[in-house]
This record gives structure tokens, sequence and C-alpha cells, in this order.
């Protein structure tokens, strides 16, 4: 069996890793740089920088925040936000992304997905799919998790799959910064219908809740923020527990 991932996620807004409740309130938490030295060291398997207002704000992700990030970290490291364009993707990539994470942009025109997946392999495409339960389903939702793109979440992310996506980053906007647990029914229903890695997001709040993701839930991989941003769980200590649940991680 596969090693599961751990994967610790900075939102990123003007520079400064933030962190809020179902999208809102955001609150500041740190420099990126210096966060990520602190996740080189702390045995975080990958890293995730998301610009969270570049879609809305009409620019580009930071290219310097990136180059900062990307030179105190020797883990993958995946970014997003504002990601429009083949070049908008080379921006990143040139700056040390390894992969780039496609939300908005990747329903509005799913060609690129193919494209950039032609230009850089499937395994450095995300398709990041933000999703809110609606009665008995999941519904996509777009634009920092603002606006009803009118998909079905289980449905956008086979056709994804299709399109030559690599990973699935999959947020329950139910659960995201609440630390009630993952959404386990939601993870489950993408990873049984795709064959490429979901990685699991939001709710993430203890040790036990990585435990019924990666069982109940079927991720490949589970992100979080605000547990490792101030220092709630340790990522070590987290690992073992895993272990000793018997899931497979990197100690």
């Amino acid at each position: 069996m596969l090693s599961k991932r751990v994967i610790a996620c900075m939102d990123v807004r003007d520079g400064q890793v933030v962190k809020g409740v179902q999208f809102q309130d955001l609150r500041h938490a740190g420099d990126p740089a210096e966060l990520a030295k602190r996740y080189n060291v702390e045995g975080i398997d990958e890293v995730v920088v998301l610009d969270i207002t570049a879609t809305l704000e009409g620019r580009r992700t930071l290219a310097d925040t990136v180059r900062a990030v990307a030179a105190e970290i020797f883990l993958p490291l995946a970014v997003g936000g504002g990601i429009r364009s083949e070049s908008d993707a080379a921006t990143v990539i040139e700056a040390g992304a390894d992969k780039v994470s496609l939300n908005t942009a990747a329903l509005k025109q799913p060609e690129l997905i193919t494209a950039l997946a032609n230009r850089y392999g499937s395994q450095a495409v995300i398709v990041a799919i933000d999703a809110k339960r609606h009665d008995d389903r999941f519904a996509v939702y777009v634009r920092s998790g603002s606006t009803d793109a009118a998909r079905d979440a289980v449905e956008w992310a086979r056709e994804a799959e299709a399109r030559g996506a690599g990973e699935i980053l999959l947020t329950s906007m139910d659960r995201d910064g609440t630390k009630s647990g993952f959404d386990c029914a939601l993870t489950a229903a993408v990873s049984r219908a795709v064959n490429i890695p979901v990685i699991a997001s939001g709710g993430a709040g203890g040790v036990e809740h990585f435990v019924d993701v990666f069982t109940d839930g079927c991720a490949d991989a589970a992100l979080a923020a605000s547990i490792f941003h101030y220092a709630e769980s340790s990522v070590h200590e987290l690992k073992v527990h895993l272990r000793d649940h018997g899931i497979p991680v990197r100690l």
C-alpha cells in the first residue's frame, strides 16, 4: 500500500498566511517562508500555497511568495490561486512550484487542464474542488467559494481526471476551519469515483480526524492548515498515531 501523505496548506493574502472559518473571518497566521522552513524539518510530506484572493482580485499568484517558500523546503510544492493560463502556470513553476492547482479556471476552460498535463505531465496538475452539501449531493463552488458553479463535485472530479488532472484537492466548505473533522462522506464519494489521488481538506482538528479520513474517507492524502500553523498538533506525533492505527506513512 502506498504511504498516505500529510500536507500543510498555507492560504496567502497580501503576502501573509491567513486562516479563516468556512472561507470567512481571516486571521493572520505567519510568514509563508518562515512556516515553510518549520515544516521542512517537522516531517510534512508536501506544502500547498494558495493565493486565496487572486481570482477575486484578478491578479496572478505572487511569484515572490512562491520563490521565498521554495527556497526553504526540499519537499513537493503545489501552488494555486489566479492561475488562468499556461503563462500563469509557467510563472509559478519557474518560481519553484512542482505542481499547479486549478480551481475556477479549470471549470471555465477545462482544456487548460489538458494543455498543462501535456506540457508538464499529469502529476503536476491538481484540480481543486470546493464543495458544499446540498441535500443529498455535493455542489461545486468557485471564486474563493463565493459562487455556485452549478456542477456536482463527483461528476466534475471524473471529468477533471479524464481531461488529464493528476490529483484532486477536495475541500469541504462546510467543514473548513471548524476543526470538527473531515467530511468523510464527501471524500469517499469522490475517491471511489476516480482513479487518481484525492487530497482531503477542510475540518482537521485532531489526530483522530486523520485516521477517519484515511479509513472511512478513502483519502490518499490529507491537508490541514491551522493545526499545523499554530502548532496545535505535532506532525511527528500525528504520523506515529497514524502508523499505530495501521496507516502507512513516511516517518
